[in-house]
């Protein structure tokens, strides 16, 4: 099944917090408005209206770009992400596919699972092949098939792990390819997560129809990277302690929030937040995240 995943660039919002707001959050502002101002002046937000001081307010969610699927560029609007900022992205939303499709397996979900083992093929690894070299990376098509076929055969136990083993290896060639290239590791991993956030937007976009979870594959979607952006922010927490530990903490926050959207790998029946709420909720962990760039 091939979904339709929009990416935005940049949180395309204006968010305004009033006078009495917690510190801390004008930095983020300032960031949020650094990135926004970077847009073309027919897509920018216009400035929101000064609102309750302990309100933050999305004042208009950039409508994503194209109808591209993931493995497209991570184009909007005819803009595109830098080459090793999508490489990221596309790693980092191969890992999320793996992720929720792992526990859907774990719940013995077979049939549910299967879509987020052929994703990756299906979706990502045309538009990654090309890069696999310039980051040192065997080609793992095949290690992705045989895993996608061992799910397919309901094979858990040792068949299952070892396919996801060879997967998650080639995965970890990748990020160290990523970071011998990116000198400023923890910053490019706090960007590869907000911009696996937007994609979660999109998903969960195409997921909630007519005010239910009408299609459950785009909510697990959307699960699997929210799961994989908090993944890898704890993955450089440690450095983010050191630097920005107040903003490290406000950002884990509205990560667990927006978690919370997304209580099992199996859907309910009714969408726990609106994708207008969601947007907000990533608006929100952008603002948060800001000064940790």
């Amino acid at each position: 099944m091939k979904t339709s995943t929009k990416i935005w660039l940049g949180v395309g919002a204006f968010v305004v917090a009033g006078s009495g707001a917690a510190s801390g959050q004008a930095n983020s502002v300032d960031h949020t408005k650094a990135l926004a101002e970077r847009l073309p002046l027919d897509v920018r937000a216009p400035a929101a209206p000064q609102t309750d001081a302990s309100a933050i307010v999305l004042a208009q969610a950039m409508k994503h770009g194209g109808e591209g699927g993931e493995g497209e560029g991570g184009e909007m609007g005819g803009a595109k992400l830098p080459a090793n900022i999508a490489f990221g992205l596309r790693i980092a939303q191969l890992r999320g596919h793996l992720l929720v499709g792992d526990q859907l397996v774990n719940e013995k979900q077979w049939n549910a699972a299967l879509p987020h083992f052929l994703h990756p093929t299906e979706e990502i690894y045309a538009s990654i092949r090309g890069q696999l070299k310039e980051y040192s990376v065997p080609p793992f098509e095949a290690a992705l098939k045989v895993l996608a076929d061992t799910v397919k055969r309901k094979k858990g136990g040792a068949d299952y792990a070892k396919a996801l083993a060879a997967v998650q290896d080639a995965l970890a060639k990748a990020d160290a390819g990523m970071k011998g290239k990116n000198p400023k590791w923890v910053s490019f991993q706090v960007e590869a997560a907000l911009e696996l956030l937007k994609s979660a937007g999109g998903e969960y976009e195409e997921a909630v129809v007519k005010g239910r979870i009408g299609k459950p594959v785009e909510y697990q979607d959307a699960r699997g990277f929210v799961w994989q952006a908090a993944a890898i922010i704890d993955g450089v927490a440690g450095d983010l302690e050191k630097t920005g530990p107040e903003a490290l903490k406000r950002t884990r926050t509205h990560l667990a929030e927006l978690k919370a959207v997304f209580p099992t790998a199996m859907p309910p029946k009714q969408p726990v937040k609106s994708h207008a709420d969601v947007l907000a909720l990533i608006a929100q962990v952008e603002l948060a995240a800001g000064p940790l760039m």
